[in-house]
């Protein structure tokens, strides 16, 4: 009778914690959330059936089975890591190139995409809100991190995750000091978003919405910030992007009444990529560490 297979993966994050004894320090290290880590920890545990780790209000300690692991899993990751290196001597190098919005990562899908095989790298970059659909449809970028709305014609799409929209206020403006705020509330003000660039966005907000005259340069999150700070107006901008920028001059508010920002991995439809889908199935499996 044959034990489990090992997990690689879930070996090298044992590591990192066996090394740290701190998970949030060894989650750090391997560009996931804590919550993630213990649950991979815990799962790994219950696939080899010992306790590798000893959790108290003190910390966390190795058990005797932990300790031999550690010994161990040291030198088998030595020799893996030894046979990919002669391994990828010998195979060429496969790169896509990955387009995130601000606020996304795709850190840990990059890594597990590139662990899962030789000689292969993913090569992430920033595209805006404005770009995020034709950067994929004349193939400079292989899948993108997306928010809807877009148009999806000649795309295919796997949706991801989905979180709130904030508005992005002055600092001294009235409705900067409220818990939330409402699209009425929010209709009096000039909204920064040009809508003949993105006009999916006019089914978003109210109806009586006010919209700012169009600026040829507002193009990423740092301009919109900038004109908001300005007073010139307000910006929605989905949770994980307004957590990325922070500054004095500007608050950001809750939306009650708007629908959450969606999420969508998007690729060219008629374009056939084997390692692109190789990428989309580790993105999706990496989901929980994308914003």
């Amino acid at each position: 009778m044959t034990g489990p297979d090992l997990d690689i993966r879930k070996l090298r994050y044992f590591v990192a914690v066996a090394e740290d004894l701190n998970f949030g320090r060894a989650a750090r290290r391997l560009h996931i959330a804590q919550p993630v880590l213990s649950r991979q920890i815990r799962a790994f545990e219950t696939e080899l059936g010992v306790q590798l780790f000893i959790r108290s209000s003190r910390g966390t300690q190795l058990t005797a089975a932990g300790t031999q692991l550690l010994i161990d899993a040291k030198h088998l990751l030595d020799e893996i890591a030894a046979v990919q290196q002669r391994l990828r001597a010998a195979t060429p190098t496969t790169t896509i190139t990955v387009g995130v919005l601000p606020g996304i990562r795709a850190t840990a899908a990059a890594a597990a995409f590139e662990a899962a095989g030789l000689n292969r790298r993913a090569v992430v970059r920033q595209v805006n809100l404005l770009e995020q659909v034709e950067v994929v449809r004349n193939g400079e970028v292989d899948v993108v991190y997306a928010r809807e709305p877009f148009d999806h014609d000649g795309l295919a799409t796997a949706a991801l995750l989905s979180e709130p929209f904030d508005a992005v206020l002055p600092a001294d403006d009235p409705l900067a000091a409220k818990p939330s705020v409402r699209l009425a509330e929010l209709s009096t003000r000039l909204l920064l978003h040009d809508p003949t660039v993105l006009p999916e966005w006019t089914s978003l907000v109210a109806p009586e919405q006010r919209w700012a005259p169009p600026r040829n340069r507002v193009r990423s999150v740092e301009d919109k910030l900038e004109h908001v700070a300005a007073r010139e107006g307000f910006v929605v901008l989905p949770r994980s992007t307004t957590a990325y920028y922070r500054r004095p001059d500007i608050r950001v508010v809750p939306i009650e009444d708007l629908g959450p920002s969606e999420v969508t991995l998007i690729w060219n439809a008629l374009v056939d990529n084997p390692i692109r889908d190789e990428f989309i199935a580790a993105a999706l499996a990496c989901r929980d560490d994308t914003i």
